[in-house]
C-alpha cells in the first residue's frame, strides 16, 4: 500500500536524481583528502569523479603506473577507476543500508595506489541516501485494545513504521483517517525519530460501539515522498482503568561486547495498580523491534530480565536501541513501552591486519639507501588504544619502516646491498595494538636481492707455471686455468682468451689455444726445446654480464728437454764417408797423443753430456780413450809385432734416458817418420748453407773422382819415366817463399799450382790465390828435367814429428783449372752450451788438416794442406 502512494510521483524522481548527481559530483577536500558525494543506487557504471583531473595525474600513464584501488580482502569493490580516462565509476549498485546498517554519513574510504614513482591518495565517498524506502509498519493490521472508562484526552501509543532511508527519506509525519472519537499526535525521540499516539477525543461507549476502525499512514520526507499504512482496529473493552508503569521511560546500559551469552543486561520493572490478572505485567519486545534485536536480545516475559543472546560485535554495531513493552493481563490491557539503549564497550579482540599493498621484488644489491620496497597498509578494527597500531620491521636487516599516511607504512633500505653477502631477506613485520592485552599479528616478507655485474673474475692463483715436455703431440691439454666470479646467473658466466701477442715473432694463437668455456689450454704445435725454452702468455678471463669485467693472468710455459738429439761427431771427418786414418810414428811413447775425437750434442743438461769410449780395437793394450775429453793416446811403445795398421771404433754417448750415440771408425797407420799430412782430426767449418744432399754434392764427388783417377794415371807414367832416368843426377833448386794469403770464410778451396820451368835447374812455382805463410816451395828437377814433368814441392823445414804446425800444399801432375773450387759442406745443429768440450779438446776444433803421402820408389813424398 505504501508503495502505491507513492508510484503517482515517482515520475518526477528521475529528472531530480539527475540534478542531484551533477551537483554532488563535485569533488570537496575534507582533511588534506579529496571528497565526493554519490547517490546510492546507481547503475554499474555511473560515473562518480574524473580523478585523474583531480589529482593532476597523467591519464596516458595511469595503467603503466598500475593505478588502482586498494581494497582488504574479500571485501566488495563498489568503486572502479577506468585506467584509460582515469574515471572513477560505480562497479556494483550501492546499497546505503547495507553498506552501513548502523546509519549516520555513509563514508567509502578509498585508497588510491599509484607506482613509478610510488604515490598513495585517500578518497572519501559519501554514499548519500535516496528515497528508495517507503515506511513499513510491523503488522498491515493489529488491534488496539481500549477500556471503555478511557478518559478524554487518554493516549495510546501506536507501533511505529520503519524506513531504513535515513534524513529526511525517512519516517517524517504520520496521518490518520478522519472519525469522532480519536485524533493523532506525532511525537519525537531524543534520536529525532517519529512515533504517533492516539488521542482520545469523545468517550467510547461498548455498548452503543464495540470496535472502531481507522488507517494510519506514515509518510517520509523524500521526494517522491513514499507511504506506507496500517489498518488499527480498535476494540472498546470493559474497564480495566489501570495500566502498568515503568520506572523511567528510557534506560541506558553499557555491556562489553565480549559478554557471553545468558549475560544480565538489564532488570526492568513496571508496576500496576490493578489486583489480581490486572495487576499481573507481562513483558515482551515492541513489534517493530528489528529482527537483529531479537537475534542477540531476549526479555524474560514475568521477570522483565532482558538477557543476552547472541554475540555482540562492537565493530559492527556499538548501540542497540530496545523497546520493550509491558502489558497486564486484564481485559482492556493497555500495553506501555519503554526504551533501553545498550552501549557496547570495545574489547581488545581483534589483532591487527598487516596487508602488503605493493611490493617491488627483487631489488637491485647497487639500489640507493631509501629505495621503497612495498606499501603496507596496517588495519585494526578496535577503537580508541584498541585500534592504535604500531608497526616494526625485525631487527639486524637493512631495512626500516616509513609512515606516510594513517595505518600505511613504506618499507625502504636503510644502507646498500650486497647479494654476495646476503641474496635473500626474510623481513619480518610485526603489527601490535596499544590494548590490553596486547595483540598482534607478524607478517614475512621475502626480498631477494637481484644481482648487478659489480665483482670482477678472479683466478685461483696470481699466476701459472707449466712444464710441457718438448716433442709433446699438437692439440694436447697442456694446463687449466680457472677464475671464479662471485655474481651469479649472465653475470657469473666467464669465458676464457689468450691476449694478443708474439713468440718468437709468430702469433701466440699458432703455439697454444684455450677453450673458452673450460679454461683448458692446448699446444697447438710441437715443442722444441732447442728452439725455445719459455714464453709467456696473458689468458683473460671476462664474465658476460654489463659492462662486462675481465681479470688476467700470466701463464709461464716452460718447454722440458729430451734426449732426442743424438751426439755428432765432428772431429776427426770420416774420410770416403765411412773411416778416418791418421799416421803414428813407430818411435811414439806412452802418452803419445794420436788425436781428440770431438762431439756436439744439442740437447742440455744430462742429454748433452758426452761421454767417449773405445768399442773395439786391434790391440787393447796400446790405446787408451780418455772418456770425457775424447782425446787418444798410446799406452805403451810400439813393438815389431805389433800390426803396422790400427782398427779403432770409438763410440760417443750421451748422458740422457735413454742414451743415444754415434760411433766413428778410426785406421792408424805406424810409420816410421811421420810426414805432414792433412788429419783427419780437425775443425772442418761447414757452411751451414750447404747440404750432402743437394745436387752439387754428386758433381763434386764425381769432379774428385775424375781427378783422383787422372792424378793416379799422372803418378803412373812419371814413375815409369824415373825409372828410365835414375842415371841422372838431381839438381838442386831454389827456394822461393810465397806470401800468406787471406783466409777464405768459404772453407778449403783447391789451390791453382802453376809450374814455370826456367832455362835452369830451378824453377819457381806459383802459387794463386796464395799457400800456407812462411812456406818455402823448391822445384828439384834431375839432368832429364826436360823429359819429365813431375814436380816435388818440399817445404824449407820439415816439422817435427807429433807437432802440429801449417801444412803444405801439393799439387802434382795436376793443374788446376782457375777458379775451381772445392766445397764440402754438412750441416750440424748448434752444439748446446750446457756442455762444451774441455780446454785440452778445444784446438782440435779449430784447425782442419789433410795429410797426402805417396811413395816414389824408395822416397817417400809429403804434401800438406793447412786451413786456419
Amino acid at each position: 500500500m505504501g508503495a502505491g502512494a507513492g508510484c503517482g510521483r515517482g515520475q518526477h524522481f528521475l529528472p531530480s536524481l539527475l540534478l542531484l548527481l551533477v551537483l554532488l559530483a563535485t569533488p570537496r577536500p575534507a582533511g588534506g583528502q579529496l571528497r565526493y558525494a554519490v547517490p546510492e543506487e546507481l547503475e554499474h557504471g555511473a560515473f562518480v569523479a574524473n580523478l585523474g583531473e583531480d589529482l593532476g595525474l597523467d591519464v596516458s600513464t595511469l595503467s603503466a603506473r598500475r593505478f588502482r584501488i586498494v581494497a582488504r580482502a574479500g571485501a566488495q569493490q563498489h568503486l572502479e577507476v577506468n585506467l584509460e580516462n582515469g574515471i572513477l565509476f560505480v562497479n556494483e549498485r550501492i546499497d546505503r543500508e547495507e553498506v552501513c546498517e548502523a546509519g549516520g554519513t555513509c563514508l567509502l574510504h578509498l585508497q588510491l595506489l599509484v607506482e613509478s614513482p610510488l604515490e598513495l591518495y585517500r578518497v572519501e565517498v559519501e554514499v548519500l541516501d535516496i528515497n528508495d524506502h517507503a515506511p513499513v509498519f510491523p503488522w498491515q493490521e493489529y488491534v488496539l485494545e481500549v477500556a471503555e472508562s478511557a478518559v478524554l484526552g487518554a493516549r495510546f501509543p501506536l507501533e511505529s513504521a520503519q524506513d531504513p532511508d535515513v534524513g529526511t527519506n525517512s519516517v517524517h509525519t504520520y496521518q490518520l483517517s478522519p472519525n469522532s472519537f480519536f485524533s493523532l499526535e506525532v511525537q519525537t525521540r531524543s534520536d529525532a525519530s517519529k512515533f504517533a499516539e492516539l488521542v482520545l477525543e469523545h468517550a467510547l461507549d461498548r455498548e452503543q460501539q464495540r470496535t472502531h476502525q481507522v488507517l494510519l499512514t506514515a509518510l517520509d520526507g523524500g521526494i517522491p515522498r513514499r507511504s506506507g499504512t496500517a489498518h488499527i482496529l480498535i476494540t472498546v473493552l470493559d474497564a480495566n482503568d489501570n495500566v502498568p508503569a515503568f520506572d523511567q521511560p528510557s534506560y541506558g546500559v553499557s555491556l562489553p561486547e565480549d559478554a557471553p551469552a545468558g549475560t544480565l543486561v538489564i532488570q526492568l520493572n513496571a508496576t500496576d495498580l490493578d489486583e489480581g490478572p490486572n495487576g499481573e505485567i507481562e513483558y515482551s519486545f515492541s513489534g517493530h523491534a528489528p529482527p537483529r534485536v531479537r537475534e542477540i536480545f531476549r526479555v524474560e516475559p514475568h521477570s522483565g530480565q532482558v538477557l543476552l543472546k547472541g554475540p555482540l560485535d562492537y565493530e559492527r554495531a556499538s548501540l542497540h536501541e530496545l523497546y520493550v513493552q509491558a502489558k497486564d493481563r486484564g481485559p482492556s490491557a493497555v500495553a506501555v513501552h519503554c526504551r533501553v539503549l545498550v552501549h557496547l564497550l570495545d574489547v581488545n579482540d581483534n589483532a591487527p591486519e598487516v596487508t602488503l599493498t605493493s611490493v617491488s621484488t627483487p631489488v637491485l644489491e647497487d639500489a640507493p639507501p631509501g629505495t621503497v620496497i612495498a606499501v603496507i597498509s596496517v588495519l585494526d578494527r578496535d577503537s580508541g588504544d584498541n585500534g592504535r597500531v604500531s608497526c616494526e620491521v625485525s631487527p639486524n636487516v637493512p631495512f626500516e619502516l616509513r609512515s606516510s599516511f594513517h595505518n600505511y607504512y613504506t618499507l625502504v633500505t636503510t644502507e646498500a646491498l650486497d647479494r654476495e653477502a646476503v641474496p635473500e631477506y626474510n623481513v619480518s613485520i610485526t603489527a601490535r595494538d596499544m590494548g590490553s592485552p596486547v595483540l598482534l599479528t607478524s607478517s614475512t616478507l621475502t626480498i631477494p636481492v637481484s644481482d648487478v655485474n659489480d665483482n670482477a673474475p678472479r683466478f685461483l692463483q696470481p699466476s701459472y707455471s707449466v712444464y710441457v715436455m718438448e716433442n709433446n703431440a699438437p692439440g694436447a691439454s697442456i694446463c687449466s686455468v680457472s677464475a671464479l666470479d662471485p655474481d651469479c646467473q649472465q653475470n657469473a658466466y666467464l669465458s676464457y682468451s689468450i691476449a694478443d701477442a708474439h713468440i718468437h715473432g709468430m702469433p701466440v694463437g699458432t703455439y697454444v689455444s684455450i677453450n673458452s668455456d673450460s679454461g683448458h689450454m692446448y699446444a697447438l704445435r710441437s715443442l722444441d726445446y732447442e728452439q725455445i725454452r719459455s714464453f709467456q702468455i696473458q689468458v683473460q678471463a671476462q664474465d658476460a654480464g654489463f659492462p662486462p669485467l675481465s681479470a688476467n693472468v700470466t701463464v709461464h710455459i716452460f718447454v722440458l728437454d729430451q734426449n732426442d738429439n743424438a751426439p755428432v761427431i765432428v772431429s776427426p771427418m770420416l774420410r770416403n764417408g765411412s773411416v778416418a786414418t791418421e799416421l803414428v810414428p813407430r818411435s811414439a811413447g806412452p802418452g803419445y797423443l794420436v788425436g781428440t775425437v770431438s762431439a756436439v750434442d744439442a740437447d742440455a743438461g744430462l742429454n748433452s753430456r758426452l761421454s767417449y769410449q773405445l768399442l773395439q780395437a786391434t790391440d787393447f793394450t796400446l790405446f787408451s780413450l780418455a772418456p770425457d775429453t775424447g782425446e787418444l793416446r798410446t799406452l805403451r811403445s810400439f813393438l815389431e809385432q805389433d800390426a803396422a795398421r790400427q782398427r779403432l771404433v770409438v763410440q760417443v754417448r750421451d748422458g740422457g734416458q735413454p742414451a743415444l750415440s754415434a760411433t766413428v771408425s778410426l785406421l792408424l797407420s805406424v810409420v816410421e817418420t811421420m810426414p805432414q799430412t792433412l788429419s783427419d782430426f780437425s775443425n772442418f767449418s761447414l757452411p751451414p748453407e750447404a747440404s750432402s744432399s743437394s745436387p752439387l754434392t754428386l758433381y763434386l764427388l764425381i769432379s774428385l773422382g775424375s781427378i783422383s783417377f787422372t792424378f793416379l794415371l799422372a803418378i803412373l807414367i812419371l814413375t815409369a819415366i824415373r825409372c828410365r832416368g835414375e842415371q841422372h843426377s838431381w839438381q838442386g833448386g831454389g827456394c822461393h817463399c810465397c806470401p800468406r794469403p787471406r783466409s777464405s770464410p768459404d772453407g778449403l778451396k783447391t789451390s791453382n799450382l802453376t809450374a814455370q820451368p826456367t832455362t835452369g835447374t830451378a824453377a819457381h812455382l806459383e802459387v794463386p790465390d796464395g799457400g800456407p805463410p812462411g812456406y818455402c816451395y823448391k822445384i828439384c828437377l834431375g839432368p832429364e828435367s826436360a823429359q819429365s814433368d813431375f814436380m816435388f814441392l818440399k817445404p824449407c823445414s820439415l816439422p817435427r814429428n807429433n807437432e802440429k804446425s801449417p801444412g803444405n800444399l801439393l799439387a802434382a801432375g795436376k793443374r788446376s783449372r782457375p777458379g775451381q773450387h772445392l766445397h764440402v759442406s754438412k750441416q750440424i745443429k748448434q752444439p748446446s752450451t750446457d756442455w762444451l768440450p774441455p780446454s785440452t779438446q778445444r784446438p782440435a776444433l779449430k784447425r782442419y788438416q789433410t795429410q797426402w803421402v805417396w811413395v816414389e820408389g824408395d822416397r817417400e813424398v809429403l804434401a800438406d794442406a793447412a786451413l786456419n
